[in-house]
């Protein structure tokens, strides 16, 4: 049954814009709405450059309409998402570092992007579809219900074509508003409260047609309008005449020299610049919400600009927040060689989707965070299992309700999940020890919970899969866990007495421990009782320097099983090697 009405105490920023969006929808309108059913269709946008790989700060471009959107679908209204594809725009640098791409790619700077060839091995017809197929799965995996629209297929088939000749009629008037922010002197920076990160600095470069220019000047005056050349292709034209009445337009390519007069009545190789295109489609889509990047926020910036040019295309500007930059840590060395940033089908390499859509639902459009590619994707992991199992008993806040809600589920349902979810620490560790033996994998994690053992490695996918592909993609292979083939025997005949008794106390447990939870007991248990307590002594009834003990032992632990100061938790290990090894590793 539909949501109608939102409890105070349950808002959060989505169901805030939700109302707001909702209640800006019906005034437009003329508040007609007596129902969800019988109100507007609410239009959100979102607009993606494919100018190069998509990355994680674009996807917010996407995520916090979409959230909305599917906040007021839940409400019973009817909404439409759309995403442009910026695929007219200029091509404007060649991207380091993409594969299949070289310096031979610079010739068709200038061109649209659906001119320009696709990297070399894409199965794709242009350089745009290549980028924008990557973002269609990811938006797919993620439940991102959305209307894309080609900017290539609307300008090129005249569907544009009264817009722009309304624009050029009007240049005079939208050149007086840009010409406002153009003699304004640039206002002061202001100081950053930290430096930004290599992610922010992309997502900043990364926006795509933000960075055109405001139109061309030449002896005829200003027009918003560009053409690209019927010769080259390219957008270095300057047009020298135009006229109102037959439409008239000609330009001259700085490029190539070529020159030609055309009616723009029936003309379709050009398109608005940037600060008038965005309004333009404002008002022709009815758009009632969109966010922008700070880098379209900032004064004189195209959303700024825009709020008075849809002025002139007869539309209103929509709510729109603008959001902050994602960032990104740890960033995988392989990551970093293509010199770009990770991508949302990177991040649904090695992580879940309800993940990755509670990262983004959980902080206001206004609050940086970063996406975790290192060790810290465990933390993250074991608070989002945290959170779910608070939202099963019933104890988590509204607000930690609403953005788990909104990551596990969308109006159309809920999305496919692990039936098992094992802590993804220890399916990490569990792939980084069997090494791709699924066999071995399915083994130890069906030791795991004796007395309800996993059948089988589907029961833990695709969280398993996701741990694997992080394990071979983005730890080290310096990192990597090798047991030992041999035991040490160095060490073992080096150990002193007290060494050696914890060893002992340690083999004597295994059977009668052979759980992860009964481990986890015994190898913490071990160094308590070495000192006279009881094994589940609680560590305010201990002195601190149990925890060196612990520590101590941990590492002797370690370097028998793997060689190693530090690996995989102790219990996950002994589970993964074996009894039997376990016990010819520690000199039984």
């Amino acid at each position: 049954m539909p949501i109608v009405a939102q409890s105070t105490e349950t808002t959060d920023w989505v169901s805030r814009f939700a109302d707001e969006v909702i209640e800006e929808s019906e005034r437009r309108a003329g508040d007609k709405a007596a129902s969800p059913a019988t109100a507007p269709v609410v239009v959100v946008a979102s607009g993606l450059s494919p100018s190069g790989p998509i990355h994680l700060g674009n996807l917010r471009e996407v995520m916090t309409p979409h959230l909305v959107a599917d906040e007021i679908r839940r409400r019973g209204y009817q909404v439409r998402h759309l995403i442009s594809w910026d695929d007219y725009d200029r091509y404007r640098k060649v991207p380091a570092g993409v594969p299949g791409v070289d310096d031979t790619w610079a010739e068709h700077i200038g061109k649209p992007l659906t001119s320009v060839p696709a990297p070399k091995g894409s199965a794709h017809p242009n350089w745009a579809e290549h980028f924008k197929s990557a973002m269609i799965e990811s938006l797919a995996e993620l439940g991102v219900e959305f209307d894309g629209i080609s900017q290539t297929r609307q300008y090129t088939t005249g569907v544009y074509r009264e817009q722009i000749l309304h624009a050029m009629r009007h240049r005079g008037d939208i050149d007086a508003i840009l010409d406002q922010y153009r003699t304004k002197k640039a206002p002061p920076k202001q100081k950053q409260q930290k430096p930004l990160d290599e992610a922010e600095l992309e997502a900043a470069e990364g926006s795509g047609a933000a960075a055109e220019d405001d139109g061309s000047f030449g002896t005829a005056g200003y027009f918003p309008y560009k053409p690209y050349c019927g010769n080259c292709e390219k957008d270095l034209t300057t047009v020298t005449a135009y006229d109102d009445d037959s439409t008239e337009l000609t330009y001259v390519c700085d490029s190539c020299g070529f020159s030609e007069t055309v009616r723009l009545n029936e003309f379709n190789r050009g398109k608005l610049v940037w600060k008038v295109d965005w309004p333009m489609r404002w008002a022709y889509e009815g758009v009632v919400f969109e966010p922008s990047g700070v880098d379209h926020s900032s004064p004189g910036s195209s959303f700024q600009v825009g709020g008075q040019i849809v002025g002139i295309f007869g539309g209103k500007q929509p709510i729109g927040p603008m959001y902050a930059f994602v960032g990104i840590s740890g960033m995988a060395k392989m990551s970093s060689s293509k010199g770009g940033v990770p991508t949302p089908a990177d991040a649904l390499q090695i992580m879940e989707p309800q993940l990755l859509r509670w990262l983004y639902a959980r902080r206001r459009p206004n609050q940086s965070f970063k996406i975790a590619f290192d060790q810290e994707i465990q933390r993250l992991y074991d608070e989002w299992d945290k959170l779910d199992a608070k939202v099963a008993d019933g104890s988590a806040l509204p607000a930690d309700v609403a953005a788990h809600s909104r990551a596990v589920r969308t109006a159309g349902g809920e999305l496919p999940r692990t039936p098992r979810p094992l802590p993804y620490r220890t399916l990490a560790s569990v792939a980084d020890i069997t090494a791709g033996h699924q066999d071995q994998a399915l083994r130890i994690l069906s030791e795991l919970d004796p007395e309800n053992p996993i059948g089988s490695l589907d029961e833990a996918r695709p969280r398993y899969d996701k741990a694997e592909a992080w394990i071979n993609t983005h730890v080290p292979a310096d990192q990597r866990t090798i047991v030992r083939d041999e035991p040490d025997a160095e060490l073992l005949k080096s150990l002193d007495e007290a060494s050696q008794n914890s060893l002992r106390l340690l083999l004597d447990g295994l059977a009668d421990h052979w759980s992860l939870d009964g481990l986890t007991h015994l190898v913490y248990g071990v160094p308590k009782v070495q000192a006279g307590f009881p094994a589940d002594a609680t560590p305010k009834e201990l002195p601190p320097e149990i925890k060196t003990a612990q520590r101590t032992f941990f590492a002797l632990l370690y370097h028998l099983l793997v060689g190693r100061d530090t690996g995989p938790r102790l219990p996950t290990l002994l589970l993964a090697v074996g009894q039997e090894r376990v016990r010819a590793l520690l000199g039984e």
